[in-house]
């Protein structure tokens, strides 16, 4: 079997997963890789076939995307070529983590494309929901990477199609501790509206990771430093607690490390108001904002030693086997009625 493996590559969580659900593929197909998008640090080990600049969203400074930079630096035109030029139908399979290119390719040329991300679970049955609608945002979470046949990944397994997070080896090898200080993962806020308000809460050290930095520096309490995968793992690791955006990939890992975590969702990406009503559901701490009438809250939270625990059991190979069971599966299911119309005829 020859398999596409397409993946979105906009931010470090798709590829993060993609580095433990290529390895399983292997065991079973022969697979290409196709990644579109930028803004990710995460590099695969295997060689990319394929790579597009697809449509791309920019992170702002005030804790939403930045539609501006988003409008100017993507090109419809160029978006509609690397449809029309993508491959697709030199494959049995296309699985795609929220890729929209070989997405469009395969609903536009009738190729059987199969939907594996997280994305894919957030329409399905028993998933918590924002309190608020967004329709542009509903729009996006199930057009961006149109696919009818969906597996996603969620924090819990709400029904048969959904699977608990990956976590990628590096995670799972590390040697959880608890030192002084909390981590800062907020790529949506500019570096000041992080310091002005976590230097507010005095006696904690705060670990900033920064895609806004290109060196190392102090203000007060706050440490910033530029992203840097290796580092930010151990920091991780070692802290007392998690400050983050409400992503799919570090709240998870965060779990799974056993941290205690708080999250803010960015404001117009509505894949992570979704996440935040999850995570408060199972007791994680959401804030709106970082705010000055937040930092109270952020204090409470550092004061308090309450955490979420979940268990993420490493099956990357079961899943993958379970989805290439049912495509196989439905493949002979298709010859078996075109063999029943042929012979009635």
């Amino acid at each position: 079997m020859k398999i596409l493996y397409a993946i979105q590559g906009t931010g470090n969580g798709h590829l993060s997963r993609a580095k433990e659900v290529i390895p399983a593929l292997l065991k079973r197909a022969q697979v290409e890789i196709l990644v579109s998008g930028t803004q990710a640090e995460i590099k695969l080990e295997q060689n990319v076939n394929f790579y597009y600049k697809g449509l791309s969203f920019y992170f702002g400074k005030k804790g939403g995307i930045d539609f501006l930079k988003t409008f100017n630096n993507n090109n419809l035109l160029r978006v509609f070529n690397e449809i029309k030029k993508c491959p697709v139908e030199n494959y049995d399979l296309v699985i795609n983590d929220f890729e929209p290119i070989s997405a469009w390719a395969c609903k536009l040329r009738g190729v059987k494309c199969i939907s594996l991300s997280h994305q894919g679970a957030l329409y399905t049955k028993n998933v918590p929901k924002p309190l608020h609608t967004d329709f542009i945002g509903r729009f996006i979470i199930k057009n961006y990477a149109y696919s009818k046949y969906k597996y996603g990944f969620h924090f819990k397994k709400y029904n048969k199609n959904i699977y608990t997070p990956i976590i990628r080896k590096a995670i799972r090898l590390l040697n959880s501790t608890e030192k002084n200080h909390y981590t800062v993962y907020l790529p949506s806020f500019s570096d000041e509206k992080i310091i002005k308000s976590l230097s507010k809460i005095k006696g904690v050290k705060w670990k900033v990771f920064s895609k806004n930095a290109n060196k190392c520096y102090q203000k007060n309490n706050v440490f910033v430093k530029p992203i840097d995968s290796e580092k930010f793992e151990k920091s991780l690791a070692s802290c007392k607690g998690i400050l983050c955006g409400a992503g799919f990939e570090t709240p998870a890992e965060a779990i799974f490390l056993n941290k205690k975590l708080m999250i803010i969702p960015m404001k117009y990406q509505y894949e992570q108001h979704f996440n935040a009503a999850a995570l408060a559901e199972i007791g994680v701490p959401v804030l709106k904002s970082l705010n000055k009438k937040n930092i109270p809250k952020i204090q409470q939270w550092v004061n308090s030693s309450e955490k979420v625990e979940l268990e993420f059991p490493n099956e990357t190979q079961q899943i993958i086997d379970h989805i290439l069971y049912d495509y196989i599966e439905s493949k002979e299911e298709v010859i078996v009625a075109k063999n029943s119309t042929t012979t009635s005829s």
